[in-house]
């Protein structure tokens, strides 16, 4: 059974063991670096040992500055000096393998940000016609976007603050716990585990915001661009003002959203700073009371109020880094849902290429249907011998178009087979399946580069004599020499600087150029002119002169030497044979001919007329 629905995203404010379950596969994408890794961490250990080791000199050096008086000038003046220049010191190797880690790591981080992207987009590719059609690609741009951000931020965050603070915290209590009364370790010990419980429970009571403005943001983010892709028909219905209302509405929720999400953020910082003060001002009272007792120095009172600042400030931060990790790891999930989306049409272990030797195209009591409870085609069979053309025809929503979609296996047929010399299709690889069939679409869509990239786009590995010779078979060699910029002019988004006949001369010539055996015309000369069209079809001709041709036609002028034509009618075949011969039957295609017929000697009239 087919999967009728990808998944959809869903936004749950507490995705604990999934958050886990995602961490885990960041790990694959930073594996191959993994000396990188181990040398960022010991740089990373030596930084903090250099960090921790600073308040511990600063201590030594005001204790010899506090015995200045009892000593020797002489000696009061070398024993600081030394210990200022160890000071000194520590902080420049602390800055030193700081910097080392950074530099180590950047390399591992941008590697996984492009191993993931990579990822994405040949996922999104073997994904089904079916989930292409149904998703909205401004939706999907934002989350691509986020996701591989989002597994940057991670690695920084944990290489970079988390470890780092735990590293350090955990120095600092060897030395608390080594060298002073243990009530010092057990006040920064409580105060440590009611920040991290506070900033838990908070940050997951206000984690829903966050998820509400990623889904508010990536569903603007679809309408903006489904208002730009459909710039046209906007334009045709002067419905800007409600494309801007529909994007308002969206984005007037989205700031409610966030403004909820920063108040809320506001109160956590207050609270986190708050518990901070308590516990610093906690331990600072016990070193004051150690110095009045005699049991500490001067120096100890600075030891601990140095390390107390070095542990807790970026502590402090920490709770930023773990909301970010909180919000980090939400658009993370969205990029890894996208990839556990399973693709409909797969590959069967070990499937064979396709062996094209004739080319002979078969369709055996194919039944489908986009939805189960709605069949489009009803046991439709036919053969296209290798080398001849066939035709189909039929009103709108016969089923035509869907043929070529299951020829090329965007679908899987429910019951039934097509095959290819006696090939199931279903039994070889997607990819030698389509090299060996090439379509002229209805609707050509062109990538927003020059025309010589469109037409080169079937055969990359083609010279510029070749891309050329196909555009004149195409009829469309003069005319891209007429603009300015020839063959290297820019196209726009989806072809919209040229003429939809233009655009179709395009895909014919792009056609022509991967030279497939089995080829398909999906009324591929809808949208030219009757002169274009006769010049196109003596090329269309000479160019499937030597392979199975099946055209999918509107006007069926353009099919009447096709060797043999079928009539589709909601699903069924329910006449076929030459044109001749279904001319002389008197049934559907003779009724479709003769109208056809009339409304072009109206047009040829009314023309007449006009001039």
């Amino acid at each position: 059974m087919r999967a009728m629905h990808h998944p959809r995203y869903t936004d749950n404010p507490r995705l604990d063991r999934r958050e886990l379950a995602n961490l885990r596969r960041v790990l694959p994408y930073v594996w191959s670096y993994r000396g990188r890794v181990l040398v960022a961490l010991a740089s990373l250990m030596l930084a903090k040992l250099a960090i921790v080791g600073v308040p511990i000199v600063l201590k030594q050096i005001v204790d010899a500055l506090d015995a200045v008086l009892g000593a020797e000038p002489r000696v009061a003046v070398a024993a600081p000096l030394a210990l200022l220049l160890g000071y000194g010191a520590l902080r420049l190797a602390g800055s030193f393998f700081n910097e080392m880690r950074d530099a180590v790591f950047a390399r591992v981080r941008h590697h996984a940000m492009r191993q993931l992207a990579d990822r994405v987009l040949s996922h999104l590719h073997s994904l089904s016609l079916r989930f292409h059609l149904e998703r909205r690609t401004g939706n999907i741009i934002a989350d691509l976007e986020r996701g591989t951000s989002s597994i940057s931020s991670i690695l920084n965050y944990l290489v970079f603050n988390i470890l780092p603070t735990a590293a350090e915290f955990v120095l600092v209590a060897v030395v608390l716990l080594h060298g002073y009364d243990p009530r010092f370790a057990v006040a920064v010990f409580l105060t440590v585990a009611v920040y991290v419980v506070f900033t838990l429970l908070v940050t997951e009571w206000r984690m829903h915001f966050r998820h509400t403005m990623n889904r508010l943001e990536s569903e603007a983010n679809g309408q903006a661009v489904d208002s730009l892709l459909n710039y046209e028909t906007v334009k045709y219905f002067n419905n800007e003002r409600l494309e801007l209302q529909r994007y308002d509405r969206t984005l007037s929720q989205w700031e409610d959203a966030a403004v909820k999400s920063q108040t809320s953020m506001s109160l956590l910082n207050f609270g986190q700073g708050a518990i901070i003060a308590v516990g610093v001002t906690v331990i600072m009272i016990f070193a004051a009371q150690g110095v009045v007792a005699g049991t500490l120095t001067l120096g100890d009172l600075v030891l601990v109020n140095t390390m107390m600042l070095q542990l807790f400030m970026p502590l402090n931060f920490l709770g930023v880094i773990y909301r970010m990790l909180k919000y980090t790891l939400a658009d993370m999930d969205r990029v890894f849902r996208l990839l556990d989306t399973p693709p409909e049409i797969t590959d069967r272990p070990g499937a064979p290429d396709l062996a094209v030797t004739r080319g002979e195209v078969r369709f055996e009591d194919v039944h489908f249907g986009y939805q189960p409870e709605r069949e489009i085609l009803h046991g439709v069979s036919f053969t296209v011998p290798a080398g001849a053309k066939l035709a189909v025809v039929g009103s709108s929503g016969a089923g035509k178009s869907t043929l070529a979609r299951l020829l090329f296996r965007f679908y899987d047929v429910d019951r039934g087979r097509i095959t290819i010399d006696g090939q199931d299709i279903r039994e070889v690889t997607q990819h030698s399946l389509r090299a060996a069939i090439g379509i002229v679409p209805q609707d050509t869509v062109l990538f927003n580069d020059t025309i010589y990239y469109n037409i080169q786009y079937a055969r990359p590995d083609a010279g510029r004599e070749e891309v050329e010779r196909a555009a004149r078979l195409a009829n469309i060699h003069d005319f891209i020499t007429s603009l300015p910029r020839g063959y290297d002019t820019v196209v726009g988004e989806r072809g919209l600087k040229l003429s939809g006949g233009e655009k179709q001369r395009v895909a014919i010539a792009r056609v022509i150029l991967k030279n497939p055996k089995i080829l398909i015309f999906d009324e591929a000369t809808s949208n030219l002119d009757s002169r274009s069209e006769q010049a196109i079809l003596a090329a269309l001709r000479e160019v499937a002169a030597d392979h199975t041709t099946l055209v999918i036609a509107h006007r069926l002028s353009t099919i009447v030497d096709a060797d043999e034509i079928i009539v589709l009618e909601q699903g069924r075949v329910v006449e076929r044979g030459d044109h001749r011969a279904l001319l002389a039957r008197g049934g559907h295609y003779a009724q479709m001919w003769a109208l056809q017929q009339r409304e072009r000697e109206q047009e040829v009239a009314r023309l007449g007329t006009d001039g």
